[in-house]
């Protein structure tokens, strides 16, 4: 006598521990416009992003906080990348809401991040209310540091669950998984490119001068006018995200959504979190320890470009300092441009990467965009010599064939930043899941990563502590300054 389905379906789950639902056969895959869809919330998130990149470190200087203790504030990502995305994985691969197991967590981080740029916006008034002055801003200090960790971990809570819910519902499908993280990459270029463009923009003070106040100057009401402009963007890309999902939730028998098997389930769910966090690292290959090698030591060298960019612009080629003229302000607007070319070609590069792909393979052309990065880095170094041995620094804008150099290099930066944002992940997905250890933010992985970047932030400090603030290039690139 055969077998019925369902006690197939028990014998399979009494086999095989590590799952407790079979996936059912023939399920219809998702339509591309509805991955399209879902990618969408990349955009909202990455507006605000690129304005945390472009303007949060000139800002935070001319509030009073030292050059060299710039790098300290950003320790909150690799942080909340160490500790918030695993856990926000664990936690969104067991969720039993009946809104799904991935968009509670979307919603949530999308608000925290409303709130957190909200305080950074108006962290000059609020110190203001507690008595800060023109001259010392004790209270404006604090509250953009707790809202710029708040970002930051609104940041890590969202991003995580937003690949981790593309994962879910691109399944088993390789080349779908790779179409869905080029959708995420493209609206991540797209977000960039707005947030850019916002920031290298110097008159939304006179569009909305309500921002201006006694406590908040022209560059401040700028800012604060930016991120009101960053709270409409998350808003409508996370509403057209959350409800282009069709998550059913976890536990459902019915499931034509394509989600992938939970990881762990039924008493080893209980298992303490930690314990399960470095259990897995038994199960990975060595492939999988050489994708989150290499992309770790890829963020070793993104980091520096990415947080001191526009400030490299200001003080490397302008010859600028904050509060000091106008040649810092007119850099850092100038590198916000090139981010904003930058991201361009990232948006470029993002929709051609499922053929380039195809026909060379993700992992050479991950190899190669990984030199052109070296290259574009070490002509950054070459660039910042040359600017440094020309007589025009303290004396007046830089030469146009200076500027055009950098605009070039950001640019072409652009390539390897799309291919680091959604190669790598694609790699890891379809090695992971074979294993049963959940989609969730890549737990393990995601420390090693964060450890890292976490080295990096600490060497950074430390170098730049011994230099020159002029000489930011060679304290965090490790180019020999004079």
């Amino acid at each position: 006598m055969p077998i019925p389905d369902s006690d197939r379906q028990r014998a399979a789950r009494g086999k095989n521990p590590m799952s407790s639902s079979v996936r059912p056969a023939g399920r219809a895959r998702v339509p591309l416009r509805q991955l399209f869809r879902v990618a969408s919330v990349a955009c909202g998130i990455q507006f605000g992003w690129a304005l945390q990149l472009s303007l949060l470190t000139p800002y935070v200087q001319e509030l009073g906080i030292p050059h060299q203790w710039a790098s300290i504030i950003w320790l909150c990502g690799p942080l909340s990348g160490l500790l918030v995305q695993p856990l926000v994985g664990h936690m969104s691969d067991r969720c039993t809401s009946k809104f799904g197991r991935r968009r509670p967590f979307i919603v949530a981080g999308a608000i925290l991040i409303v709130v957190a740029v909200l305080i950074i916006g108006h962290s000059a008034d609020i110190g203001w209310l507690f008595g800060d002055n023109k001259s010392s801003r004790p209270g404006a200090v604090l509250a953009f540091v707790f809202g710029f960790w708040i970002l930051d971990v609104a940041n890590n809570t969202t991003q995580g669950p937003c690949r981790a819910l593309l994962a879910d519902l691109t399944g088993k499908d390789h080349r779908r998984t790779r179409v869905a993280n080029a959708y995420f990459s493209l609206f991540m270029a797209v977000g960039n490119v707005l947030g850019f463009a916002t920031g290298s923009y110097s008159g939304w003070y006179k569009i909305l001068p309500f921002t201006m106040t006694d406590a908040c100057d022209v560059d401040c009401a700028n800012l604060k006018s930016a991120f009101f402009l960053d709270i409409i963007f998350i808003a409508i890309s996370t509403y057209l995200s959350v409800l282009a999902a069709k998550e059913v939730p976890l536990g459902s028998r019915d499931r034509s959504t394509p989600f992938l098997e939970e990881g762990l389930e039924g008493g080893q769910a209980e298992e303490a979190f930690l314990w399960e966090l470095f259990g897995t690292f038994r199960y990975f290959s060595a492939p999988i320890w050489i994708v989150l090698s290499v992309t770790a030591l890829n963020w070793i060298g993104w980091f520096p470009f990415l947080l001191f960019d526009t400030d490299w612009m200001g003080r490397e080629i302008y010859g600028g300092q904050p509060n000091e003229g106008d040649n810092y302000n007119a850099g850092v607007r100038m590198g916000a441009f090139g981010l904003m070319l930058n991201s361009v070609v990232l948006g470029i590069t993002s929709v051609l990467m499922e053929k380039l792909c195809s026909k060379w393979g993700a992992g050479f052309i991950w190899g190669v965009s990984n030199i052109l990065m070296a290259l574009c880095f070490l002509a950054m170094l070459v660039l910042s010599y040359v600017a440094n041995h020309l007589d025009y620094i303290g004396h007046g804008l830089p030469p146009i064939g200076i500027v055009i150099g950098a605009l070039v290099i950001f640019s072409f930066l652009g390539i390897p930043l799309a291919i680091t944002y959604s190669v790598p992940y694609a790699l890891i997905s379809s090695r992971i899941e074979s294993l049963g250890l959940g989609q969730g933010c890549g737990v393990s992985g995601k420390w090693t990563m964060g450890s890292t970047i976490w080295w990096w932030k600490l060497t950074s400090f430390r170098s730049s502590r011994c230099c020159s603030p002029h000489r930011w290039t060679g304290s965090n690139l490790g180019y020999p300054s004079k």
